[in-house]
C-alpha cells in the first residue's frame, strides 16, 4: 500500500471517529427529549411522508485506480447496452538480481488471478476437496462466453503525478480514449476465442517417486493460465536466461527499473456475438509465476528447478468502455428537473449514472393551519413535540423498464463529506466475508417478487435525520450509487469535477456493472410509488 493510500485511509478512520463522538453528544440530547416523552401518560405513534427532490445526474470518467478489485469482460445490462472492463497493471518481481544459474531453460509460465466465489464445503464424494459456486452476489454477472486477450503493455503507467510529486497519478475510466492502449501493444501472451470462468477447484498433481500421480496443491477458483509467446522466447529474453555471467542487470534491480522495462500487462476483453460476462478479479492475491531449470554447477550434468514471482502490486486500473450508441444515461441527464426532481432515476455502476437526493424540498400540509407550508420548516417546528422512531427513504423498481437485472445493493453517501450517512457506520451488520448481506439494518437488499424482479429498495437513515432534527446539522444533499460491495467507502474522484456538486463516488459503486430505473420524485409519478422520506414519531396528546 503506497503512502498516499495509507494517509487516505487513517482519513477516513478519524472523520469516522469523530462522527461516532458526535453521535454520542448527538445522543443525549435525544435520551432527553426520550426520557420527557416517556414522562406521560398518554402519547400518540404516528408517521408522516415528506417530499423531497431525486434527479438524475450523469458520471463523469471515474477514478479507476487504486481499486480493491477489478471487473473484467463485457456486460449486457439491456437498459444501458454494453460495457466492456479491460485492465492494465504493472507486475513487480518478489525478489531483485535474481542468480539463474547455468544453461537457464524456461519450464512454464503461470498466471493466477483468483475469483471472488463462495466456499460450499466439502464434497462428499471426495472429503479432500472443496466446492465453490459463483453467482451474481460473488462476482459473476452475465453466462455468455468473452474473447481474452492478455498482451504484454508497452505504456509507461506512472507512479505519481508529474504536476505534484506527493500526489499519485490518478487513471481514469475513459483511459483507453486518452491512452489508447491498443496502440502500445506489445507482445500476445495468451489468447482465448471462448473464455468463461469456471467455479471448479483447481488441482494441481505431480509424479512422485513412485511414477504415481499426487495432489499438491488445491487452488481456489481462478483464472489460472499460461503466459506463453507462441513462437517466441519472450520470457528467455526479457530475463536474460542466454546470460549466464555473474553481472547483475539494472533491469532486474530494483522496483522502479523493472517498471519501466516491462510496462505490465494488458487483459484485453472482446464480445461475441453482442455478448458475453462480466467477473470480478482479486488482483490482490495475483500472481505470475516464472518456473526454469539449470544446471547446479558445469562440473555437473545434474539440474534443479527454480521459480521467480510477481505480484500486482503496482499501479492498476480499469478501462471501461460504455456502449455509444445507448443514450438512455445522455437523455435522462439532459432533462434532469433539478426543481421538481425527476420521473425515474437511471443508476448504472462504473461510468454511469446516479441520483442527487434533497430532502425535505417541497410543501407539506400543515393540519393546525389548514394550508400548505415548506417541508423542512415543518418538520424543525415539531422539535418540541416528536421523539423521532424511524426515518426511511422508499424507492420503487420501476419493473416496467427493467427484467430482473437490478443490482441486490444501493448506496446514499453525504455529497458535502463524501461519507455514508452515520447510520451506516453504527450499522452493526456489518459483513466483511459476505458483502451481499452487510450493513442491512441501515440499507436493505432488494426486495424481490415471486419472479425475482426488483420491488424496492429501503433505506434507514433514523439517525441521520436526528441529526438534522436535534442537533440542527446541515441537510446535505445526498448521492444515491449502486454498489457491488457496500464495505467499500473509499471515494474514486470524478474527473475535472472541483466546481461540480459530485466530485466522487464510492468506489462500490466503480466496481459495479449493474444498473436499474427507479420511480423518482416528481409529482407525476403515482403516490404510491412516489420516492419519499417517511418518518415515524411519538408525541404527547393534547
Amino acid at each position: 500500500m503506497t503512502m498516499k493510500k495509507t494517509i487516505k485511509s487513517l482519513k477516513i478512520i478519524c472523520i469516522m471517529l469523530l462522527i461516532a463522538f458526535a453521535f454520542v453528544a448527538c445522543d443525549k440530547d435525544y435520551s432527553s427529549v426520550k426520557s420527557d416523552i416517556e414522562g406521560l401518560e398518554n402519547f400518540n405513534t404516528d408517521a408522516k411522508k415528506f417530499p423531497i427532490v431525486a434527479f438524475n445526474k450523469k458520471m463523469k470518467p471515474v477514478q479507476t485506480s487504486d481499486l480493491s478489485s477489478n471487473s473484467l469482460g463485457i456486460y449486457n445490462g439491456n437498459i444501458y447496452g454494453l460495457t466492456t472492463a479491460g485492465v492494465v497493471s504493472q507486475i513487480v518481481p518478489t525478489r531483485f538480481n535474481p542468480v539463474f544459474g547455468l544453461e537457464t531453460e524456461l519450464e512454464s509460465v503461470i498466471l493466477t488471478i483468483p475469483y471472488f466465489a463462495t466456499n460450499e464445503g466439502g464434497d462428499e464424494n471426495d472429503p479432500e476437496s472443496t466446492l465453490y459456486s459463483m453467482e451474481e452476489k460473488d462476482s459473476l454477472f452475465g453466462n455468455a462466453p468473452i474473447k481474452l486477450s492478455v498482451y504484454r503493455n508497452n505504456y509507461f503507467l506512472r507512479d505519481f503525478n508529474p504536476e505534484n510529486a506527493e500526489e499519485t497519478q490518478k487513471y481514469y475510466s475513459n483511459a483507453n480514449s486518452t491512452i489508447n492502449f491498443d496502440s502500445h501493444l506489445g507482445e500476445l501472451l495468451y489468447v482465448d476465442d471462448d473464455f468463461f470462468p469456471s467455479p471448479t477447484e483447481i488441482v494441481i498433481t505431480e509424479e512422485n517417486e513412485e511414477g504415481e500421480e499426487e495432489v499438491t496443491q488445491r487452488i481456489a477458483p481462478s483464472l489460472r493460465v499460461e503466459l506463453l509467446n507462441p513462437g517466441g522466447d519472450f520470457w528467455e529474453t526479457l530475463l536474460f536466461f542466454d546470460d549466464d555471467s555473474d553481472i547483475p542487470h539494472p533491469e532486474l534491480s530494483n522496483p522502479n527499473n523493472f517498471k519501466e522495462y516491462f510496462r505490465g500487462l494488458y487483459f484485453k476483453t472482446e464480445a461475441i456475438d453482442g455478448n458475453g460476462h462480466m467477473t470480478m478479479l482479486n488482483f490482490g492475491l495475483a500472481s505470475v509465476v516464472v518456473n526454469y531449470s539449470f544446471r547446479i554447477d558445469e562440473d555437473s550434468d545434474e539440474r534443479e528447478d527454480g521459480f521467480l514471482s510477481f505480484n500486482f502490486n503496482g499501479v492498476r486500473l480499469n478501462v471501461l468502455e460504455n456502449d455509444l450508441s445507448n443514450t438512455v444515461i445522455d437523455n435522462a441527464d439532459a432533462a434532469a428537473n433539478e426543481v421538481d426532481g425527476d420521473e425515474n432515476l437511471f443508476l448504472k455502476g462504473g461510468e454511469g449514472s446516479m441520483a442527487i437526493i434533497d430532502l425535505f424540498n417541497g410543501d407539506v400540509f400543515d393540519d393546525e393551519l389548514g394550508v400548505d407550508v415548506p417541508a423542512f420548516d415543518y418538520f424543525m417546528s415539531k422539535k418540541e413535540q416528536w421523539l423521532i422512531n424511524e426515518a426511511n427513504l422508499v424507492f420503487y423498481v420501476d419493473q416496467g423498464q427493467v427484467s430482473g437485472q437490478e443490482p441486490d445493493r444501493i448506496m446514499l453517501y453525504k455529497l458535502n463529506s463524501n461519507l455514508p450517512l452515520i447510520d451506516y457506520f453504527i450499522d452493526g451488520s456489518t459483513n466483511t466475508f459476505d458483502p451481499l448481506n452487510s450493513k442491512i439494518n441501515h440499507s436493505r437488499i432488494l426486495e424481490r417478487d415471486e419472479d425475482e424482479n426488483g420491488v424496492k429498495y429501503k433505506i434507514r437513515l433514523t439517525e441521520h435525520i436526528n441529526s438534522i432534527f436535534v442537533r440542527d446539522s446541515t441537510n446535505t444533499k445526498l448521492g444515491l450509487v449502486v454498489s457491488t460491495n457496500v464495505n467499500e467507502i473509499l471515494q474514486s474522484c470524478l474527473l475535472d469535477s472541483e466546481d461540480e456538486t459530485v466530485t466522487n463516488v464510492p468506489s462500490g459503486s466503480v466496481m459495479s456493472p449493474r444498473g436499474t430505473i427507479l420511480h423518482g420524485s416528481n409529482e407525476n409519478v403515482a403516490e404510491e410509488k412516489r420516492a419519499q422520506l417517511e418518518i415515524f414519531y411519538t408525541e404527547p396528546e393534547n
